[in-house]
């Protein structure tokens, strides 16, 4: 299994630019396009993947830049997003939230300046923390006007918050300072941005996971997954042996080609 600290010992390559969705320092992204920018308009799924590190602003977005990359030379646009998280001034509730939901829509004003970016086909993704952003994006048709997805990808997402924050383990403290009370405390919070409690989320879910991930239990994909076809969502679940929490962003490590079939299987990048 791979480990964080190998993920993040190659340099981060370069995205095709930078860009600002919003006012504040960390309300940026880097917008990936594939290798053949002469490719017609119109024509590319576009990817919005918001990076995980347990909401903490420890983690940028610099460690899924390789995950990006590959995504781009797979032939998607890949929008990453960095976001406001604990830590940060305007960090936790309700400023992560607004950031993540403010990048996702933002691919529209992407698609008024860069005409690969197909704003008719996005994919939201994310991994760990970052999946559980991803899945309460696309939950946000009951919402005003968020940008309309046709599917989600998710790597090893946190998608209980009540019972991850419950357990013991590295991520799991962040949950309550993140929403800024326990379930007691919250409750409202907590149905509002809880994957398991959004359910059914409308779109397409293929959840991709480690068979060894000792940061979130794969369990926990299982038993969303479980519940999410029982509300009547589709939710493919793909679990990869000898793969922990890591691999799923390492396009170097085998379970790489498990995570591009997943992406595939809600749109290839080209129609």
């Amino acid at each position: 299994m791979i480990q964080y600290e190998e993920l993040i010992a190659v340099a981060a390559p370069h995205p095709t630019k930078r860009v600002a969705y919003g006012p504040d320092p960390l309300q940026f992204g880097h917008l990936w396009l594939p290798p053949d920018p002469q490719a017609p308009p119109g024509n590319r799924a576009t990817i919005v993947f918001i990076h995980g590190g347990c909401w903490e602003s420890e983690y940028s977005l610099d460690h899924a830049s390789h995950t990006a990359a590959a995504l781009a030379t797979a032939g998607y646009v890949v929008w990453l997003p960095e976001y406001r998280r604990l830590g940060d001034a305007g960090g936790g509730w309700p400023g992560t939230f607004d950031d993540a939901g403010a990048a996702v829509d933002f691919v529209r004003a992407l698609g008024e300046t860069e005409p690969t970016v197909d704003t008719t086909r996005v994919i939201a993704a994310g991994h760990s923390a970052g999946g559980q952003l991803a899945l309460w994006a696309a939950a946000r048709r009951r919402d005003a006007s968020p940008l309309p997805l046709i599917g989600v990808v998710t790597l090893a997402a946190i998608t209980d918050l009540a019972a991850y924050g419950a357990a013991l383990g590295s991520c799991n403290a962040s949950v309550t300072p993140l929403l800024g009370g326990r379930p007691s405390d919250v409750r409202e919070r907590y149905r509002a941005v809880s994957p398991i409690e959004r359910l059914p989320i409308g779109v397409p879910m293929h959840l991709v996971h480690g068979e060894l991930d000792p940061i979130v239990p794969v369990a926990m994909t299982t038993e969303f997954a479980r519940r999410a076809t029982a509300a009547g969502d589709r939710a493919d679940v793909t679990t990869i042996t000898n793969a922990g929490h890591f691999d799923l962003v390492a396009p170097q490590t085998p379970a790489w080609s498990a995570v591009i079939a997943a992406f595939q299987g809600i749109s290839p990048p080209r129609v």
